[in-house]
C-alpha cells in the first residue's frame, strides 16, 4: 500500500511540473506546510481505498497516515483547500485520458450518454438552491424522479470487452436536453460510428452528423399507437447491446466513487470538486490502475 502511495504521490508532482499554470495559483508568497501536491494525493489516495466522503478520507488518514502526512491541516482546512484544487482535478483528467486514447484506433465506436447528479431530490428539489450558479432542476426518467443538480454528460470509446474509456467529460445543468448537450462534443467526434438513447433521435441531428462523417444511431423512436415490427425491434435491441458498456461505466462509477450522490455539496465550489475530483479517481483506475 505504501508502494501505492509513493506512486500516486509522484504522479500528482509530475503533474504539477508539467503544468506550471497549477503553481501559479498561489499569488502569494505563503507556503503551507501541507502542499497543494500533497493534498491532491490525500484525496485520490482516500479514494482508492474506498472511502468516498471527504469526511472519511480525512479521518482515514489521520488514523493511519499521518506519519506520512505529519503536517496535515484540520478539517475545515482541508476542505476549503480543496475546493481550489479543481484545475489540478481537471488536468490529471485530461492527461490520463490523453494517455488513454493513445493506445485506441481513432475510427472507434463511440457512445454518449448523461448521468445526473443530484445534490437533492423529490420534494427536496422544489426548494433546493446549492449551486445555483450552475445546477437547477431536471427529471432522471430511468429513477422516474425530479432532482436538483446537474447532468455529467460523457463521450467515451469503446472498448471489447473493457470498460469505455471517456474521450470527453462535461457538465450541464439539470434540465439540459442530452440532444443540446451533443452540440458540445461534436468537435471530438469525426469519421466514427456514435451511439445514443432515443434522446438523440432527431433526423436533422442525424443528418448533420452525417454531413460531418459521424454515423448516428439510436433506437427506433416510435410515434403514439404505433406498432413494433420486427425490423424496429431488432434495431432497437441492436442499438441498446452496442450502448450497453457506457450504463455499465456509469454503474461502475457511482459504486466505486458515489459520484451521484452529491447531498452534502454546500457550494458551487464543492460540487465542482466532487464531480471532478471524483472523475480524477475514475480515470485513474481505468487507465493506470487496470
Amino acid at each position: 500500500m505504501e508502494h501505492e502511495l509513493i506512486e500516486l504521490y509522484l504522479l500528482v508532482c509530475q503533474l504539477y511540473d508539467n503544468q506550471p499554470v497549477l503553481k501559479a495559483q498561489r499569488l502569494s508568497n505563503f507556503r503551507p506546510r501541507c502542499t497543494d501536491e500533497e493534498l491532491v494525493t490525500m484525496y485520490l489516495f482516500g479514494h482508492l481505498q474506498g472511502h468516498t466522503q471527504q469526511r472519511r478520507i480525512y479521518d482515514y488518514l489521520q488514523r493511519h497516515w499521518l506519519a506520512w502526512f505529519p503536517a496535515l491541516p484540520s478539517y475545515q482546512a482541508f476542505n476549503r483547500r480543496l475546493n481550489d484544487l479543481l484545475p489540478a482535478f481537471e488536468l490529471l483528467i485530461s492527461q490520463a485520458v490523453e494517455t488513454g486514447l493513445a493506445s485506441l484506433p481513432a475510427q472507434s465506436d463511440r457512445l454518449i450518454d448523461s448521468l445526473p447528479v443530484m445534490l437533492a431530490r423529490a420534494s427536496r428539489a422544489r426548494s433546493a438552491k446549492v449551486a445555483g450558479e450552475v445546477a437547477d432542476r431536471g427529471y432522471c426518467s430511468s429513477k422516474d424522479i425530479h432532482y436538483h443538480g446537474v447532468k455529467l454528460h460523457a463521450l467515451a470509446v469503446r472498448r471489447s470487452g473493457l470498460l469505455p474509456l471517456p474521450q470527453l467529460l462535461w457538465l450541464g445543468p439539470a434540465s439540459q436536453h442530452d440532444l443540446s448537450a451533443l452540440r458540445h462534443a461534436a468537435p471530438q467526434l469525426g469519421d466514427c460510428f456514435l451511439f445514443g438513447d432515443k434522446a438523440f433521435a432527431c433526423a436533422d441531428t442525424r443528418r448533420e452528423r452525417q454531413a460531418a462523417g459521424t454515423k448516428l444511431a439510436t433506437p427506433y423512436k416510435r410515434r403514439r399507437n404505433e406498432p413494433v415490427t420486427a425490423n424496429n425491434g431488432l434495431l432497437s435491441r441492436f442499438v441498446s447491446s452496442m450502448r450497453q458498456p457506457l450504463e455499465s461505466l456509469f454503474g461502475w462509477l457511482i459504486q466505486r466513487t458515489d459520484l451521484q450522490n452529491a447531498s452534502r455539496v454546500r457550494s458551487t465550489k464543492g460540487l465542482l470538486v466532487h464531480c471532478y475530483g471524483k472523475l480524477a479517481v475514475a480515470c485513474l483506475l481505468l487507465i493506470f490502475y487496470s
